[in-house]
Parts: structure tokens; C-alpha cells; sequence
């Protein structure tokens, strides 16, 4: 799908945030500058019911913890992370309970959550950018049934 601009990104992680429950990873993959924290501002700050909460980014604490009505919300990034094995240090037992938002989720090798959804966020040589979104199928064929605008 092609996201002509940062509001189109914040409309996608908005309707992934709205289809988000307990135990589901969201993981987010893209070269910088993609949108990856635009995507994951707007999409904390959705499932948080917070349109003002500040949206740091992990990058150096590698996981910040959002309290949400229905869920607590890890939001990972994991681009500094030395190995998976790290990840016990980072409660990430504790994370699959919530709902997780990993940045950079090729560093978990063999630690993908299953049942995730998968977002590719591309910048083309012309400068625009595209997301690609794997998984879900049954969620998002609901949502798109039910509300066709906006598509993802």
C-alpha cells in the first residue's frame, strides 16, 4: 500500500491499534527513515486512548511500557540488542501477555511471536513509501469488510 504521507501512516498502526489485543506482537521492519516511529507513535498513542502521550523512542532504554485500557503495550526497539538471549533481561516473558510493538524484529532469529503481524515499511527511489502488512488475514478482512475506507 502506498503511504503518500505521515498521516497515512498514522491511519494504518490507527487500525492495527483498534484490531490489537492482549498476546499479539506487531513487528515492525523498515530501513531508517521508513516511518517506523511515526507508525509506532500513532499507534501507542491509539491503543492507549492518549492522543497527546509522549512517544519516545527505546532506542537506548530498548523497550518503554505504555498502560492501556485493555492491554499493557511494550513497544521494543531492538536495534541495539547484543542477542535474543538479552531479551529475558527485558521482561519479555512479561511482554507476551500485553501487546508488543518490536522494532527491528529480524534481531530475534529464531524469537518471532507466532501469530504476528508484520509490517514492511520501504522507501522507493522516488522517495515515496509503501508498507506491506503479513498477517491477521481474518482481522483485517473484517475490518475492511466492515469499514472499506481505509485500506490495509
Amino acid at each position: 500500500m502506498l503511504l503518500k504521507t505521515e498521516a497515512d501512516t498514522a491511519q494504518l498502526a490507527t487500525t492495527l491499534a483498534g484490531l490489537a489485543r492482549p498476546g499479539d506482537a506487531i513487528l515492525l521492519s523498515g530501513p531508517l527513515g521508513a516511518g517506523k516511529s511515526v507508525f509506532a507513535r500513532a499507534f501507542l498513542r491509539s491503543f492507549c486512548n492518549a492522543p497527546t502521550m509522549e512517544v519516545p523512542s527505546p532506542t537506548y532504554t530498548l523497550v518503554q511500557a505504555y498502560d492501556a485500557p485493555t492491554a499493557t503495550a511494550y513497544h521494543f526497539d531492538l536495534w541495539r540488542l547484543g542477542s535474543p538471549d538479552e531479551l529475558d533481561e527485558l521482561g519479555w516473558d512479561d511482554a507476551c501477555e500485553g501487546v508488543m510493538l518490536v522494532e527491528w524484529p529480524e534481531r530475534l532469529e529464531d524469537m518471532l511471536p507466532p501469530g504476528a503481524v508484520h509490517i514492511t515499511l520501504a522507501v522507493a527511489p522516488d522517495g515515496s513509501r509503501h508498507a506491506t502488512v503479513v498477517g491477521w488475514a481474518g482481522r483485517l478482512c473484517a475490518q475492511q469488510a466492515a469499514n472499506p475506507e481505509p485500506r490495509v
